[in-house]
């Protein structure tokens, strides 16, 4: 099939699949221990599998994990590399995912969206950029008491999607394809227990991306730091002289922290920077959880070398006080692999463009299951997904953008197998 002939493709089911996925609740939970972390996550996985096997895809399956695999068989004589899609299932923590309304706003026409179920969330056109774009587009949203779950069930929609187009219309060639959706995204587990022998991708494409157009190759470096300090306790009655709280002197480290720098009210664009995330603790004890990022991942030690003399500097004010810094490794930039295999950025981007767009190389203040899957052996950009506003009451997606996306993945494929 032709480039022409994919772009006229009009028979698409991702707005009616993504509207349907939206309403199972699949947030994952960091507090727990197992994997997935909520069982529910699974209610979605069913489903993907049913749909998956009913469109002639034999093999799918959902594994105890909460990970599916499916494989689109090669329908060409040439030797492709084969290529994996990969979204996550789960959707963020930070805003209930349970009972979504996915609304529908067609025609849409440059105004402010007030959804009906909490008027004081405003989609509000001059604090969204990207709806500029969206002039005569249908917009989805939820109704304002949840997130939508764009973030990424849009990126499972349109996969979907793709995998049906591909089982219709065999004229589209294409080598193997894989099909790897994930639980825990969100959480920082998304690929912990994905069984890459099983996949046996040579490369593949998270479709998790924002803005129509855009291929990410370039995510954080990114650790975690945890302090612990150890305060003395003394009876409040008793503690003239003695008591030094752990309390206190873990507020004085966040006090003493740089504020109109390495700080993510005060960086963008490739700024790297140090973010107290959590913290808990007693007069005796008392812990904080630090985030890391740089896209340099030689500046992830600067940064905690830096944090950690902060620290010291303040406990060292208490005598009898002692601390320990504990740095742990999460993720790292993919653009590192990623520039070992040039032709996996060249098809996506060339992908874009012969979909209608023009292709944006971007980086990603954040990270993406590519980047550890690229680390673990397949190198994985991560394409636009059509989703904005992620984690919140105001995401929202166009319908017109995830179809977009839906002949981006075509395209890919068409290019793996053109250029084999």
């Amino acid at each position: 099939m032709s480039t022409f002939e994919i772009n006229n493709i009009s028979d698409f089911s991702v707005s009616e699949r993504f509207q349907r996925y939206v309403q199972i609740d699949t947030q994952s939970d960091a507090n727990s221990p197992t994997c997935p972390s909520t069982e529910k996550q699974k209610n979605l996985g069913e489903l993907l599998v049913k749909e998956l096997l009913a469109l002639g895809i034999s093999d799918a399956a959902m594994d105890e994990n909460g990970y599916i695999y499916a494989t689109i068989p090669s329908n060409t004589t040439k030797q492709v590399p084969v290529i994996c899609f990969c979204s996550h299932m789960d959707t963020s923590p930070d805003s209930s995912g349970k009972d979504v309304k996915p609304l529908v706003h067609t025609n849409y026409q440059g105004q402010d969206l007030v959804l009906p179920d909490d008027n004081s969330i405003v989609i509000k056109y001059a604090e969204h950029p990207d709806l500029a774009n969206q002039i005569g587009n249908d917009i989805i949203t939820a109704s304002g008491t949840t997130l939508l779950g764009a973030d990424d069930k849009a990126g499972v929609a349109e996969i979907m999607d793709a995998a049906r187009l591909l089982m219709k219309h065999p004229e589209i060639k294409h080598g193997d394809i894989k099909i790897l959706f994930t639980p825990d995204e969100e959480i920082g587990r998304g690929v912990d227990k994905a069984d890459l022998k099983r996949l046996a991708a040579d490369f593949a494409y998270t479709m998790d991306g924002e803005r129509a157009g855009t291929i990410e190759d370039e995510t954080f470096s990114a650790d975690g730091a945890t302090l612990t300090i150890h305060g003395v306790s003394v009876h409040p009655g008793f503690a003239k002289g003695k008591m030094q709280s752990a309390i206190k002197i873990a507020s004085a480290v966040i006090d003493a922290l740089p504020k109109d720098r390495l700080s993510p009210e005060s960086t963008n664009k490739k700024d790297g920077f140090v973010h107290p995330v959590h913290i808990s603790g007693s007069v005796e004890k008392a812990e904080i959880q630090f985030i890391v990022r740089d896209h340099v991942t030689a500046n992830l030690k600067k940064h905690e070398d830096e944090l950690e003399g902060i620290s010291k500097s303040i406990v060292e004010k208490y005598p009898n006080c002692t601390y320990t810094f504990v740095v742990k490794e999460q993720y790292r930039n993919m653009k590192e692999v990623l520039d070992q295999h040039p032709e996996i950025m060249e098809i996506g981007m060339e992908a874009i463009n012969r979909a209608g767009m023009v292709a944006e190389r971007r980086s990603i203040r954040g990270g993406t299951d590519g980047s550890r899957l690229s680390f673990m052996g397949l190198p994985c950009p991560n394409i636009f997904a059509g989703g904005h506003a992620f984690h919140g009451k105001q995401e929202w997606v166009a319908v017109q953008d995830m179809e977009k996306a839906v002949k981006t993945i075509l395209h890919v494929v068409s290019l793996w197998e053109e250029k084999a």
